[in-house]
């Protein structure tokens, strides 16, 4: 078995401070250790105090009999204030009995009898650190053990609701139909779509639809990785594959094995990183950069906004998706799902947001059915989201919707010559604008109440006066 190289922590990337009220010893401990440790110095205890308000050392090195406060006694208030740092205690005195004390109680990990023999204590310093940066680690490996946990769990237990896919027209039941065929078989799934057209919601249903519903659904985000990174997202690594990898890590492979792992977004450009992936999904296998093979059982699904067809000529995973991809069709040719797709979004939002709104009027739903929708569905949740937020009353009318009237008739005819483009995100940031202005002008600047009126988090309120540059 393959084992990685050990690597060795960089001592000066971890502060010590020292602590000593007289400046000769700071001095020969400074002459001593320079070169080899990161020091900081206090002079006396009360110094001491005062920088670990803004220093994190990995140790604190003091000396036990000074004026004020003792050296246990900074090493106590340090505990309180960097416990995660090792305290190591340099005395000439053998006080037994207050030694054990504190070193039963934590605050002092090691103590030096002086006078101090630099090998040894260089020996203690390099442990102490080692000790410190073990208990950092560990923690830092326990939350994402944790997030993840959730992640999964919230991945796994999150209830699928089909009727969030809308499919009342022709073009989205028989989208519908195709993804429910796709997921009895096993075969690696290529979703496409523009923008906006909610494949990431076609991929979860495809995998809840199937015999690994409730096996983890891991979801990568192409675009958000280079080449590099994408290959190390996907397979992990092991401690020592490369400089940076001071701890072991699994890959996506590996955490979605027996379910199903989504490429969102995939692009063309990391052919080297596709062809890896084909060969572990052909070997049945996944390996972390400096490790070993593991057997993997993984559904491939990938999403893209590219067109299919010219997506399937350029990618190195093409042979797999011949007769098992599937184009998700754009809103303009589905507009039977506009109205019960428009009131699902806008009691979605005004229960997260506690909005009055219940639903659209006539004349909002007919200007929606109107308006050609190049952003697709992520525009029209845009579009109503904004819309409940101005809203004060049950009904939304279209004035809250901000949509002009299309320069031509709209039509279902996928053929048909598309309007000519409005400025919609300009139209519904200045109503936006307006509205956050009105309500800033009524509570005389506070933001925690112009949220309170508006019904939205301060979070929100801050962002949102942040982007459209309103300065209070």
């Amino acid at each position: 078995m393959l084992h990685a190289a050990m690597i060795e922590l960089d001592f000066n990337r971890f502060p010590v401070l020292v602590v000593d009220d007289e400046q000769d010893n700071l001095d020969a401990f400074r002459f001593v250790f320079r070169k080899s440790f990161f020091l900081t110095y206090a002079l006396g205890g009360e110094q001491a105090l005062t920088i670990l308000e803004t220093l994190d050392p990995a140790v604190i090195v003091s000396d036990q009999r000074m004026p004020g406060l003792s050296g246990i006694e900074v090493l106590r208030h340090a505990q309180r204030r960097r416990p995660d740092a090792s305290g190591i205690l340099l005395t000439a005195y053998t006080d037994l009995p207050v030694l054990l004390e504190a070193i039963n109680s934590g605050a002092v990990y090691r103590y030096v009898q002086k006078p101090w023999d630099s090998k040894e204590l260089s020996v203690v310093l390099r442990q102490s650190i080692e000790r410190f940066h073990a208990t950092r680690e560990n923690r830092r490996l326990r939350e994402e053990l944790a997030r993840y946990a959730g992640y999964l769990e919230a991945e796994q237990r999150n209830p699928m609701d089909f009727g969030e896919l809308g499919a009342e027209s022709s073009a989205m039941r028989e989208a519908v139909g195709q993804m429910e065929q796709l997921a009895a078989g096993n075969a690696a799934v290529l979703i496409a779509g523009e923008p906006g057209t909610e494949k990431e919601l076609f991929a979860r249903a495809l995998h809840v639809s199937s015999a690994r519903e409730s096996k983890p659904f891991i979801q990568v985000p192409c675009p958000t990785f280079t080449a590099g990174t994408l290959a190390r997202a996907l397979f992990g690594w092991e401690k020592g594959a490369f400089p940076e990898a001071l701890t072991p890590r699994a890959g996506m492979l590996e955490l979605a094995h027996g379910g199903t792992l989504v490429l969102a977004e995939l692009g063309t450009s990391a052919a080297d990183v596709m062809t890896r992936l084909g060969r572990s999904l052909d070997d049945g296998s996944t390996q972390r950069q400096g490790g070993e093979k593991i057997p993997n059982d993984v559904r491939l699904v990938a999403t893209t906004s590219d067109d299919a067809a010219s997506f399937l000529q350029r990618s190195p995973l093409a042979a797999r998706w011949v007769g098992s991809h599937m184009v998700i069709p754009p809103l303009r040719h589905r507009r039977d799902d506009l109205p019960a797709m428009a009131n699902r979004l806008l009691v979605r939002s005004a229960v997260k947001y506690g909005r009055p709104a219940r639903t659209l009027s006539d004349e909002a739903i007919a200007n929606l059915a109107a308006h050609h929708w190049p952003g697709n569905v992520a525009e029209l949740a845009s579009v109503i989201e904004r819309a409940v937020l101005l809203c004060e009353r049950d009904v939304v009318g279209a004035s809250y919707l901000a949509l002009q009237e299309p320069a031509v008739k709209a039509s279902t005819d996928p053929r048909a010559t598309a309007p000519q483009p409005i400025d919609l995100p300009g139209q519904l940031d200045e109503l936006e604008r307006r509205k956050l202005c009105d309500a800033l002008d009524q509570c005389s600047g506070n933001k925690a109440e112009v949220a309170r009126v508006l019904g939205i988090q301060r979070t929100t309120l801050y962002y949102r006066l942040k982007r459209l540059g309103i300065e209070v």
